[in-house]
């Protein structure tokens, strides 16, 4: 099976995200889409941030209509700081039936040069790369790279930092959310 890895704090998962994963998972070769939340650095102070599992909670919530796409805690447990070629490895060990690939926007692509050992991921894994609104150059090396797959997705621009701000302001945007997510983020409270 080929897993798609889309990587994210998820704080909180919203309907651009979604887009994203099932647009993937629907037009793209990959069987299934992983929503990888990223644990919270226990070195970097965010006061914004939830628990990692009250995030898993909400991409449960957000993707359980939607049998491609999955919610996963893998980084939970994996020493930190951590680095993507380390979850590579431990994925690959863990469940060596998968081929794994990793997906990113294409502003991550403008700065993937800088990953810690990006050689051996692009060695051994592909990248999908959806379109974002964003500045300056892609390195060239990139350009027609043959592990590197350009997606034609929708571009999204809606971000959970603005989600974030508009709920502690109070402007409504329930909209923006699955409902679930919504739902949950009301229930709780959450940023508010």
């Amino acid at each position: 099976m080929k897993v798609g890895l889309y990587f994210g704090s998820f704080n909180p998962i919203n309907i651009g995200h979604l887009v994203i994963g099932n647009y993937l998972a629907e037009h793209s070769d990959l069987d299934q889409i992983w929503f990888v939340v990223t644990p919270h650095n226990p070195f970097k102070k965010k006061d914004t941030l939830l628990d990692n599992y009250q995030r898993l909670e909400m991409v449960y919530l957000a993707t359980k209509e939607y049998p491609k796409l999955k919610p996963s805690d893998i980084e939970f447990n994996l020493p930190q700081p951590n680095y993507t070629v380390n979850t590579l490895a431990y994925l690959q060990e863990k469940h060596p039936q998968h081929d794994f690939c990793l997906i990113m926007g294409e502003d991550n692509l403008k700065g993937f040069h800088k990953w810690k050992n990006y050689q051996v991921i692009l060695e051994n894994h592909d990248i999908y790369v959806y379109p974002r609104i964003s500045e300056g150059p892609i390195e060239t090396q990139f350009d027609n790279h043959q592990k590197i797959h350009r997606v034609e997705a929708p571009i999204m621009e809606l971000s959970s930092t603005y989600i974030r701000s508009a709920i502690k302001k109070g402007i409504n945007v329930q909209p923006m959310l699955p409902q679930g997510v919504w739902k949950y983020l009301d229930d709780m409270n959450f940023y508010k």
